[in-house]
């Protein structure tokens, strides 16, 4: 395994999976993001030592391919690698292994530090980044984003309250609980019976603790679903999710 790899192995458990025992968007994003912390905890690079210097991750796009999801007791192996990054953005990747070694599903994601104080995002620490080995570089590559809103299509809206439990460390809702706002507009019957194959993601402002959201859905395709989840006129998170049965 290169220097700049990590990986881990999970039991998928049933608080994971949905009413199919087949694990959730949510909770594959949970994992990816569980197996790039442990692997920060690892090298040193803890969640006090980052806060020290005045920032946290945040991550501001992700693209995920999947072929498909493990069930409930299924073991799985998640590996990343933190592949490349430059003066403000830092590119990690990361894979979803069966126990045989056979691909489940890939990940892309771009993240920033954020500056606690001015909630911008601020040049990424040289000491968070030498531990890794990853290159540094001019351009990283670019993912794939959301296709652009069809204002003629009728959307689906479903409101929600930020509780206290949906915040994080950073101090505004932890991504993965988007996953579950977006794809719960969605009709039961529809998710029992159609799996996601790629999600393109981009998380454009942070939403905080009370705040009202909404998460409207608009279907273009039989297979493709548009998201955006907003409080007020600002937008917070776009998604294209495309699926199969």
């Amino acid at each position: 395994m290169a220097a700049n790899e990590f990986s881990e192995k999970h039991r998928i458990v049933y608080y994971e999976a949905d009413d199919t025992d087949q694990l959730t968007l949510a909770k594959l994003i949970d994992l990816f993001v569980l197996v790039s912390e442990d692997q920060n905890a690892d090298l040193g690079i803890t969640t006090e030592k980052i806060q020290s210097l005045g920032v946290g991750w945040v991550v501001t796009q992700y693209h995920i391919q999947i072929d498909q999801l493990p069930r409930t007791g299924e073991t799985v192996t998640v590996k990343t690698r933190a592949t490349a990054y430059n003066r403000y953005f830092a590119y990690r990747e990361y894979w979803l292994l069966d126990a045989t070694g056979k691909q489940l599903a890939y990940g892309e994601g771009i993240w920033v530090t954020m500056s606690y104080e001015t909630r911008k995002i601020a040049t990424i620490p040289a000491a968070i980044m030498a531990p890794y080995h990853s290159d540094p570089v001019t351009r990283l590559p670019r993912l794939p984003r959301p296709d652009r809103d069809d204002a003629t299509a009728t959307s689906r809206v479903k409101p929600y309250t930020v509780r206290y439990f949906d915040i994080d460390h950073n101090g505004h809702v932890n991504n993965a609980h988007y996953f579950d706002w977006m794809l719960d507009t969605l009709p039961a019957e529809f998710l029992r019976h159609h799996h996601a194959t790629d999600v393109r993601i981009r998380f454009e402002n942070e939403v905080k603790y009370g705040q009202q959201v909404t998460s409207a859905v608009t279907q273009p395709e039989l297979t493709t679903t548009q998201h955006v989840v907003s409080f007020g006129t600002t937008t917070a998170v776009r998604a294209t999710v495309q699926w199969t049965d």
